[in-house]
């Protein structure tokens, strides 16, 4: 059984430019996802996706390989994740040969842990599911939720819970993205990741934190400075 890790890290981010690369606790951001898919012992090849020559360089010296530079029509803000990653594969398998199964990881998840990664590939191995996910529970009830007008004036989205006991209200998840286990040829068809073809794996809140803006960055620095030290992997 060969499996595959796949980093996808495009040069072009624009909410927080060079993010991929920014210093996140003495290391650059990458390094975590990096260094956590080398030490969880699951893959035969850890491959960073990148069209950028700088965040080639700085994967390799965190240990991954970087056999291929991606197309630069890849590489754009609306290029779907799947086809950067079937991409990923074929280019791979030029070099190594056919792989059985495939986990995408976000360059930008830090908090991402080793032991996620095994016990969701435990699950997409003793299941029938073709691809095992990150999700995390919203942290507030989404039947409350509401709408507002050019007047900053609120209309629920589902009125009829508006006096529903938070207790009683069905839990909501979300996607985590830190990462996306499937078998090679479910990446490959095409086939769709939230359906009942797929398995979530929850994390807890406090090891989720998706980094869009400033203060999604801080954040997740915290958090991480938090963990213990000898669950992080080693810069």
């Amino acid at each position: 059984m060969k499996r595959l890790a796949i980093i996808p890290a495009r040069g072009g981010s624009r909410r927080i430019p060079r993010k991929n690369i920014r210093d996140f606790g003495g290391a650059p951001v990458i390094h975590w996802p990096i260094s956590t898919a080398l030490s969880c012992g699951l893959f035969d090849q850890v491959v960073v996706s990148t069209d950028d020559e700088e965040i080639a360089a700085v994967a390799r010296k965190s240990g991954a390989l970087t056999p291929f530079m991606r197309p630069v029509e890849l590489a754009d803000d609306y290029t779907p994740t799947r086809q950067v990653v079937n991409h990923a594969i074929k280019a791979c398998e030029a070099v190594w040969g056919r792989f059985d199964q495939v986990c995408c990881i976000y360059a930008t998840a830090p908090l991402i842990d080793a032991d996620d990664l095994i016990k969701a590939h435990q699950l997409l191995a003793q299941s029938q599911a073709q691809f095992v996910f990150s999700a995390v529970a919203f942290d507030f009830p989404i039947q409350r939720a509401f709408h507002l007008n050019g007047e900053q004036q609120p209309t629920m989205i589902e009125p009829e819970h508006r006096f529903t006991r938070s207790q009683d209200l069905v839990p909501a998840y979300h996607d985590a993205a830190q990462f996306y286990w499937g078998w090679r040829d479910a990446f490959v068809r095409g086939d769709h990741m939230f359906s009942d073809c797929a398995k979530a794996h929850v994390l807890p809140g406090h090891r989720v934190r998706d980094l869009d803006t400033e203060e999604d960055w801080q954040v997740a620095l915290a958090l991480w400075q938090a963990k213990p030290k000898a669950l992080r992997c080693a810069a």
